[in-house]
């Protein structure tokens, strides 16, 4: 399956280049620019405002096109703004910051969409978009040493040309597959009846079994995990007294945790026989991220609140692969508006996060924030209820409407 899709799996991994160069190098870059830091990192809001924009409002349109055209335009979009982010003007980095946001808001949906077509609706499918979302996870943890030692070279400037050159190579490998491949899961949708309206296609998506639970699953899950993050590095200097250099450790703890758990979720709920249900997964995951976020503002024991750390970003790793294996699975022909509206959720499950996170922390200190989180976390549960009433049946439905022969 890697072979298989490695343009994929290698566009994934240069979609979260830029944003990486531009928090390593933030110093430098506003340095560069004239500006201050606080304004300077302030820019990288711009890019979630985009990408809940344009991942909302595109997300209807992802089908209707070849999945590899859509990441081949989304791959141009990341290309041409790290060509204008390496100039070092201010104003240019502002724009940089926009289009990355908004070319990863097609980007990211529209290879996981083309990953699992290549495979059908069954569990096939959903093993090929969790390897996805793992190899994402993966460059997030090793991406920071990769863009630094070829900077030791060529400087940030030398790494954003560099994405720009592998951005606009691999749109180029898109465009010829998508002109190889044959008629797509958006051809077949068209001949099987009338394409619906822009409207209708937020609608019917709606209708979905499980779908609207599973994207809030998304929303809240991505805000406590985020806005734990962003107060991680304080917690662990304020209760363990870790240096910045020690902390490097915890955040690469908390990395691979989230990668090898995403892996295996994905291979073991779309086992041909899987042991355990794709739902029964999401609520086991969901009940540990609970206890582990809770319990880890507790924790006055180092060795305990890295076992608390492990554990939680594992969790989220498992919810993250269930949420969408299911959507996947669930969505047929509709999984790339579903996937993109997803990733929308998700940005805006980031400004959530820091938000309430800091509020919590703001009123009533590490506890404050233990329940806000906590309380995030049981309202997801309460939306993996609604997933798990509305699982039965769905995946062989949907594997019946797209057809035997898609697994080949």
């Amino acid at each position: 399956m890697a072979r298989t899709l490695w343009p994929v799996l290698l566009a994934s991994a240069v979609g979260l280049l830029p944003f990486t160069v531009f928090s390593t190098y933030l110093v430098p870059i506003a340095d560069e620019a004239g500006s201050g830091v606080a304004a300077m990192g302030g820019l990288r809001g711009l890019g979630g405002l985009a990408a809940l924009l344009v991942g909302t409002a595109l997300a209807p349109f992802i089908d209707r096109v070849r999945k590899e055209w859509a990441a081949a335009g989304g791959l141009v979009v990341l290309g041409g703004s790290s060509a204008l982010g390496a100039s070092g003007d201010f104003v240019l980095l502002a724009a940089f910051c926009l289009l990355v946001g908004a070319g990863t808001a097609v980007l990211n949906p529209a290879l996981t969409a083309a990953a699992a077509d290549r495979y059908g609706s069954g569990k096939a499918a959903g093993r090929a978009a969790t390897l996805v979302t793992a190899t994402q996870s993966m460059t997030a943890m090793l991406a920071a040493p990769v863009v630094a030692l070829p900077a030791l070279f060529w400087g940030w400037q030398g790494d954003l040309v560099a994405v720009t050159a592998a951005a606009l190579c691999l749109a180029a490998v898109f465009v010829a597959r998508g002109r190889d491949t044959a008629r797509g899961a958006e051809d077949a949708a068209d001949e099987g009846g009338q394409r619906l309206s822009y409207l209708a296609s937020f609608r019917a998506l709606g209708k979905l079994p499980g779908v609207v639970p599973l994207l809030l699953i998304a929303l809240l899950r991505t805000a406590v995990f985020m806005g734990y993050l962003a107060y991680l590095a304080a917690f662990c200097d304020d209760r363990f007294d870790l240096d910045p250099g020690l902390f490097a450790f915890v955040w690469t703890l908390s990395g691979a945790s989230f990668f090898v758990s995403n892996l295996l979720t994905g291979r073991v709920t779309n086992a041909a026989e899987p042991r355990i249900g794709t739902e029964r997964m999401l609520l086991l995951g969901l009940a540990a991220a609970l206890v582990s976020v809770t319990g880890f503002y507790f924790t006055h024991w180092l060795p305990l609140a890295l076992a608390m750390i492990s554990l939680h970003a594992a969790s989220h790793a498992v919810v993250a692969a269930c949420v969408v294996s299911l959507l996947v699975r669930r969505c047929g022909t509709q999984r790339g508006a579903a996937l993109s509206i997803n990733a929308a959720g998700m940005s805006l499950g980031v400004f959530v996060g820091a938000a309430l996170g800091g509020a919590g922390l703001g009123l009533a200190g590490y506890p404050g924030m233990a329940l806000v989180f906590g309380a995030l976390v049981a309202a997801a549960l309460g939306a993996a209820v609604l997933v798990v009433r509305t699982g039965a049946g769905t995946d062989a439905g949907a594997a019946g409407r797209t057809g035997a022969g898609a697994e080949a």
